[in-house]
Protein backbone atom coordinates (compact mmCIF):
# COMPACT_ATOMS: atom_id res chain seq x y z
CA UNK A 1 0.00 0.00 0.00
CA UNK A 2 0.81 3.59 -0.87
CA UNK A 3 -0.13 6.61 1.39
CA UNK A 4 -0.48 9.93 -0.71
CA UNK A 5 -1.11 12.83 0.68
CA UNK A 6 -2.23 16.27 -0.99
CA UNK A 7 -0.02 17.76 -3.29
CA UNK A 8 1.40 13.63 -4.15
CA UNK A 9 0.53 11.40 -7.03
CA UNK A 10 1.71 7.94 -7.84
CA UNK A 11 1.69 5.88 -11.11
CA UNK A 12 2.87 1.92 -10.91
CA UNK A 13 2.90 -1.12 -12.98
CA UNK A 14 3.57 -2.83 -9.84
CA UNK A 15 0.37 -4.90 -7.81
CA UNK A 16 0.15 -1.68 -5.31
CA UNK A 17 -3.15 -0.48 -3.64
CA UNK A 18 -3.02 3.23 -3.51
CA UNK A 19 -4.59 4.99 -0.46
CA UNK A 20 -5.78 8.61 -0.17
CA UNK A 21 -8.24 10.73 2.28
CA UNK A 22 -10.20 13.45 0.76
CA UNK A 23 -12.41 16.55 1.84
CA UNK A 24 -12.57 18.97 -0.48
CA UNK A 25 -9.27 17.78 -2.10
CA UNK A 26 -9.71 15.39 -5.58
CA UNK A 27 -8.28 12.68 -6.60
CA UNK A 28 -8.47 11.15 -9.88
CA UNK A 29 -7.71 7.31 -10.04
CA UNK A 30 -6.10 6.79 -14.24
CA UNK A 31 -5.62 3.05 -15.28
CA UNK A 32 -4.95 0.96 -17.93
CA UNK A 33 -6.24 -2.28 -18.20
CA UNK A 34 -3.62 -3.61 -21.21
CA UNK A 35 -0.81 -2.18 -20.07
CA UNK A 36 -1.79 -3.41 -16.36
CA UNK A 37 -0.55 0.56 -14.90
CA UNK A 38 -2.52 3.35 -12.94
CA UNK A 39 -2.10 5.46 -10.52
CA UNK A 40 -3.58 8.15 -8.14
CA UNK A 41 -3.40 12.11 -7.22
CA UNK A 42 -4.50 14.46 -4.60
CA UNK A 43 -4.88 17.96 -5.39
CA UNK A 44 -6.23 20.75 -3.56
CA UNK A 45 -6.52 23.66 -6.30
CA UNK A 46 -7.46 23.39 -10.47
CA UNK A 47 -4.40 25.47 -10.85
CA UNK A 48 -5.84 28.75 -11.19
CA UNK A 49 -8.65 29.94 -8.95
CA UNK A 50 -8.54 33.58 -11.16
CA UNK A 51 -8.08 36.84 -8.95
CA UNK A 52 -7.89 34.51 -5.55
CA UNK A 53 -4.29 35.44 -4.74
CA UNK A 54 -3.53 31.95 -4.31
CA UNK A 55 -0.41 30.49 -5.49
CA UNK A 56 -0.07 28.79 -9.03
CA UNK A 57 2.78 26.21 -9.28
CA UNK A 58 4.32 23.57 -11.24
CA UNK A 59 4.07 20.87 -8.84
CA UNK A 60 1.16 18.18 -8.10
CA UNK A 61 -0.53 20.38 -5.64
CA UNK A 62 -2.67 21.85 -8.26
CA UNK A 63 -4.74 19.68 -10.51
CA UNK A 64 -3.54 20.95 -14.00
CA UNK A 65 0.01 19.77 -13.05
CA UNK A 66 -0.92 16.63 -10.94
CA UNK A 67 -2.86 15.29 -14.23
CA UNK A 68 0.10 16.27 -16.53
CA UNK A 69 2.51 14.68 -14.05
CA UNK A 70 0.50 11.51 -13.61
CA UNK A 71 -0.23 10.71 -17.36
CA UNK A 72 3.54 11.25 -18.16
CA UNK A 73 4.29 8.73 -16.00
CA UNK A 74 1.82 6.07 -16.87
CA UNK A 75 3.10 6.78 -20.54
CA UNK A 76 6.44 5.70 -19.77
CA UNK A 77 5.26 2.83 -17.90
CA UNK A 78 3.85 1.35 -21.21
CA UNK A 79 0.00 2.82 -20.72
CA UNK A 80 -1.53 4.50 -23.99
CA UNK A 81 -3.33 7.62 -23.32
CA UNK A 82 -6.21 5.75 -25.77
CA UNK A 83 -6.60 3.00 -23.29
CA UNK A 84 -6.74 5.30 -20.02
CA UNK A 85 -9.86 5.09 -17.88
CA UNK A 86 -10.56 7.39 -15.04
CA UNK A 87 -12.58 7.57 -11.44
CA UNK A 88 -12.67 10.70 -9.75
CA UNK A 89 -13.40 11.03 -6.28
CA UNK A 90 -13.76 13.76 -3.33
CA UNK A 91 -14.20 17.42 -3.76
CA UNK A 92 -16.84 17.81 -0.38
CA UNK A 93 -17.27 20.77 0.99
CA UNK A 94 -14.97 20.85 4.16
CA UNK A 95 -13.63 24.37 4.36
CA UNK A 96 -16.82 25.37 6.20
CA UNK A 97 -15.14 28.20 8.04
CA UNK A 98 -13.41 29.82 4.62
CA UNK A 99 -15.32 32.56 2.59
CA UNK A 100 -14.18 34.17 -0.95
CA UNK A 101 -12.62 31.98 -3.25
CA UNK A 102 -11.74 29.05 -0.55
CA UNK A 103 -15.30 28.45 -0.30
CA UNK A 104 -15.93 27.68 -4.50
CA UNK A 105 -12.20 25.17 -3.68
CA UNK A 106 -14.42 22.01 -3.78
CA UNK A 107 -16.56 22.75 -6.73
CA UNK A 108 -13.68 24.11 -8.62
CA UNK A 109 -11.44 20.96 -8.41
CA UNK A 110 -14.57 18.70 -9.58
CA UNK A 111 -15.33 21.08 -12.46
CA UNK A 112 -11.86 21.11 -13.39
CA UNK A 113 -11.49 17.15 -13.00
CA UNK A 114 -14.32 16.16 -15.22
CA UNK A 115 -13.19 19.37 -17.61
CA UNK A 116 -10.46 18.05 -17.99
CA UNK A 117 -10.44 14.37 -18.57
CA UNK A 118 -13.00 15.41 -21.17
CA UNK A 119 -10.60 17.47 -23.48
CA UNK A 120 -8.09 15.10 -23.31
CA UNK A 121 -10.74 12.03 -24.27
CA UNK A 122 -10.19 9.87 -21.08
CA UNK A 123 -13.54 8.99 -20.38
CA UNK A 124 -14.56 9.04 -16.48
CA UNK A 125 -15.97 5.32 -15.98
CA UNK A 126 -17.06 6.05 -11.65
CA UNK A 127 -16.71 8.89 -9.41
CA UNK A 128 -17.84 9.98 -6.04
CA UNK A 129 -17.96 13.66 -5.84
CA UNK A 130 -19.42 16.64 -3.58
CA UNK A 131 -21.55 16.71 -0.71
CA UNK A 132 -20.13 17.43 2.99
CA UNK A 133 -18.42 13.85 3.47
CA UNK A 134 -14.89 12.68 3.50
CA UNK A 135 -14.09 9.54 1.27
CA UNK A 136 -11.02 7.64 2.05
CA UNK A 137 -9.89 5.79 -1.15
CA UNK A 138 -8.37 2.40 -2.07
CA UNK A 139 -7.19 2.45 -5.28
CA UNK A 140 -6.04 -0.99 -7.01
CA UNK A 141 -3.72 0.95 -9.75
CA UNK A 142 -3.36 -2.07 -11.94
CA UNK A 143 -6.88 -2.92 -12.51
CA UNK A 144 -8.52 0.13 -11.44
CA UNK A 145 -10.52 -1.36 -8.85
CA UNK A 146 -11.55 1.41 -5.81
CA UNK A 147 -13.33 0.94 -2.27
CA UNK A 148 -14.49 3.64 -0.64
CA UNK A 149 -15.74 4.66 2.82
CA UNK A 150 -17.13 7.69 3.53
CA UNK A 151 -17.22 9.32 7.29
CA UNK A 152 -18.54 12.22 9.00
CA UNK A 153 -18.10 13.59 12.74
CA UNK A 154 -14.74 13.83 14.47
CA UNK A 155 -12.64 12.78 11.90
CA UNK A 156 -13.82 15.22 9.34
CA UNK A 157 -13.50 17.97 11.80
CA UNK A 158 -9.69 16.61 11.68
CA UNK A 159 -9.60 16.49 7.76
CA UNK A 160 -10.95 20.07 7.92
CA UNK A 161 -8.14 21.39 10.04
CA UNK A 162 -5.52 19.26 7.90
CA UNK A 163 -6.84 20.97 4.49
CA UNK A 164 -6.80 24.55 6.12
CA UNK A 165 -3.39 24.10 7.36
CA UNK A 166 -2.55 23.51 4.05
CA UNK A 167 -4.23 25.84 2.04
CA UNK A 168 -2.01 28.51 4.44
CA UNK A 169 0.44 27.04 3.45
CA UNK A 170 -0.16 27.12 -0.13
CA UNK A 171 -1.05 30.85 0.44
CA UNK A 172 2.33 31.46 2.31
CA UNK A 173 4.35 29.14 -0.24
CA UNK A 174 6.88 32.07 -1.94
CA UNK A 175 7.20 30.59 -5.85
CA UNK A 176 9.53 33.35 -6.63
CA UNK A 177 13.08 31.84 -8.21
CA UNK A 178 16.00 33.27 -10.61
CA UNK A 179 15.07 33.05 -14.13
CA UNK A 180 17.27 31.73 -16.86
CA UNK A 181 17.74 33.42 -19.95
CA UNK A 182 19.50 32.20 -23.12
CA UNK A 183 20.77 34.42 -25.66
CA UNK A 184 19.53 33.14 -28.78
CA UNK A 185 22.60 35.15 -31.37
CA UNK A 186 25.18 32.65 -29.16
CA UNK A 187 23.32 29.40 -29.84
CA UNK A 188 26.07 27.25 -31.72
CA UNK A 189 25.77 26.59 -35.18
CA UNK A 190 22.74 23.49 -35.94
CA UNK A 191 21.40 24.69 -32.28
Amino acid sequence: MVSLHPGEYWATAEDEILVTVLGSCVAVGLFDVEARAGGLNHFMLPGDLGDSGLVRSPNAKYGMYAMELLINDLLKLGARKASLQAKVFGGGSMLRGLAGAASKIPGSNIAFALEYLAKEGIPVIASDVGGNEARKIFFYARGGKVLLKRFGGPPVDLVEREEERYLDDLRGHDQSGPVLLFDLETRAPGD
